[in-house]
């Protein structure tokens, strides 16, 4: 039996045997020996059998066909260990021992796939130093290639959370590396023995058939399901396990290879791929290799499962909490509201205008705080894109001064602002940062003493570094250490009961949002300074992103519509 090895090209390290009294055509024609160089011909050259011995001729190719690197003229008679060069691809010519012909099915049972190993050269098998030689590098190569393949799925199951995400970069690479005509996911859904396609690929798609959908074979795909084994045949037209399969024979399938995707014992889908061309160049090592990237990809949906799930329940807890935190929240405000809205009708049922006027302050505050809970819900949960202008600091001062100062009134707190005369404007969404600047403000009156509380807006900027600085800060006991490193998480307060725990959540986000940080410095009994850091310029990537409403009835209306 004679050969040609390919050594160098598109498909290197495939083995093209040579029928003893049949001619062989070389090139990329139908009927030629399959080679997918476009440097080579249709009809590249001939290879010729007589009497024992192999001819090859050029077919007048238009890279003309070399033999040892010298190019062809005429009938050139072939010895084993010539180098037959065609466009980029180069093949060695041999001759092997004859052997029986290869089933057209091979197995690999689910204990086989981690274990199964192909030894080119036997022990007990006669082969030559070079022979050796290159059977092991043939050996390395494949190990070196299905690393190479594992690795590349590891990274890609590594990033996909999602069956949805991961089964379609799958299907790319298995496609990638095995060239396949097409090829298919199919899985089960919990519960369910009914298989799904849950990715699909043709190199070329049938015109008679609808994207996304392919002809599957039930004959091999319950073969592997039932028996948990990996296929690979040759010829399924004529193997005898599918021959009885009208599938089969319909969609002419030939080359393929089936695989159930598994983890552990349990069978959650199969990847297949097949050909319509016999005697395809998959073999057993590439039936071993997709059948790890089936493990993989089982293992793969398994842990998948187990994140969404987790996911779930994460995301019930956090919505629980949220839900607990903010009807606390929301309860303690409508007591309020219920206390003065009590005192308001009890005055006016006794005509009394006076004690119906010390009820209403009541009735205000509660509004109030209902008013920037919303607004603070509204900022946190929907972002929306900035809207950025040159923004003058000092009327945007004075106005958040101008809001908060009935709240400081009755509290008898005093607000001073400290402005630097040479700030210039500063690319703000002006709308947000007045939200987040009237919390950080708000905060500061609530934590300042009562009668002799005391609250600075400091406003400077650093050419240098083209950075402001807006602070705020108090006189008041300062920030609880246990809760220090946590003030700006959500829900995280400590006002107790009279905090939602958002406001200084939803200042950072727009701090962030605009390009800058906060930050905060605090002692026990020698009050707080929060500061909001902002670029003089804001980069571009940094645009875009959430508006925030100003605090204010109208802005509430209008967000609520």
């Amino acid at each position: 039996m004679h050969v040609l090895h390919v050594v160098e090209g598109p498909e290197r390290g495939r083995t093209f045997r040579l029928p003893p009294d049949e001619p062989q055509l070389i090139g990329r024609s139908s009927e030629a020996l399959p080679i997918s160089d476009h440097a080579v011909s249709r009809r590249q050259a001939e290879l010729t059998p007589d009497g024992g011995a192999w001819y090859l001729r050029d077919l007048e190719s238009a890279n003309g066909t070399f033999v040892n690197g010298t190019a062809i003229v005429g009938r050139v008679r072939l010895a084993p260990g010539d180098e037959i060069r065609c466009g980029s691809t180069v093949m060695r010519f041999a001759s092997e021992p004859d052997r029986e012909p290869p089933s057209p099915i091979s197995l690999l049972g689910p204990d086989e796939i981690d274990h199964a190993v192909t030894s080119h050269i036997g022990p007990d098998e006669p082969a030559s130093a070079a022979g050796s030689a290159s059977g092991g590098a043939d050996a390395l190569r494949i190990a070196g290639e299905h690393l190479r393949v594992i690795y590349e799925l590891t990274a890609t199951t590594a990033t996909a959370l999602t069956a949805e995400e991961l089964l379609p970069r799958v299907l790319d690479m298995v496609f990638r590396e095995f060239d396949p005509e097409r090829g298919f996911i199919l899985l089960a859904p919990e519960g369910s023995t009914r298989l799904l396609p849950a990715a699909v690929r043709y190199r070329t798609r049938p015109r008679t058939v609808a994207e996304g959908e392919i002809p599957v074979s039930r004959t091999i795909v319950q073969h592997v399901l039932q028996r948990a084994e990996g296929v690979l045949s040759t010829n399924a037209m004529t193997d005898q396990r599918f021959r009885s399969g009208d599938s089969v024979q319909a969609y002419g399938i030939r080359t393929a290879i089936c695989v159930p995707i598994r983890s552990g014992r349990r069978v959650l889908g199969v990847i297949h791929i097949d050909s319509s061309l016999a005697d395809f160049r998959w073999a057993e090592p590439e039936l071993r290799l997709l059948g790890h990237i089936g493990q993989h990809v089982g293992l793969a949906l398994e842990g998948a499962a187990a994140v969404a799930s987790m996911m779930q329940r994460e995301r019930l807890a956090a919505m629980g909490d949220t839900v607990a935190t903010l009807s606390h929240s929301i309860k303690n405000i409508l007591q309020g509201l219920r206390g003065g809205a009590d005192a308001v009708e009890l005055s006016l049922a006794r005509g009394d205008l006076e004690a119906a006027r010390e009820g209403w302050p009541i009735l205000s505050r509660n509004l109030d705080r209902i008013l920037a809970l919303t607004l603070n819900m509204l900022v946190w949960s929907k972002p929306r894109s900035l809207d950025i202008e040159l923004v003058a600091v000092g009327p945007l001062l004075r106005e958040v001064i101008e809001l908060v100062q009935p709240h400081a009134q009755r509290r008898s707190v005093s607000i001073a602002l400290d402005l630097d005369p040479a700030m210039p404007p500063i690319p703000l969404d002006l709308n947000a940062m007045h939200q987040a600047l009237t919390n950080l403000v708000g905060n500061a009156i609530d934590a300042a003493p009562d009668r002799r509380g005391r609250v600075v807006i400091r406003a400077r900027h650093d050419p240098a570094s083209e950075s402001a600085e807006i602070a705020v800060i108090d006189n008041g006991e300062g920030i609880p250490a246990e809760i220090r490193d946590r003030i700006f998480e959500p829900f995280v307060s400590s006002k107790g009961q009279r905090g939602t725990g958002l406001g200084l959540a939803v200042t950072r986000k727009i701090a962030e949002e605009h390009g800058g940080a906060v930050g905060v410095q605090s002692e026990p009994g020698r009050g707080s300074t929060f500061s909001i850091i902002l670029p003089l310029r804001l980069p571009e990537e940094e645009k875009g992103r959430t508006q925030a409403p100003r605090p204010g009835r109208d802005a509430l209306e209008g967000e609520l519509e």
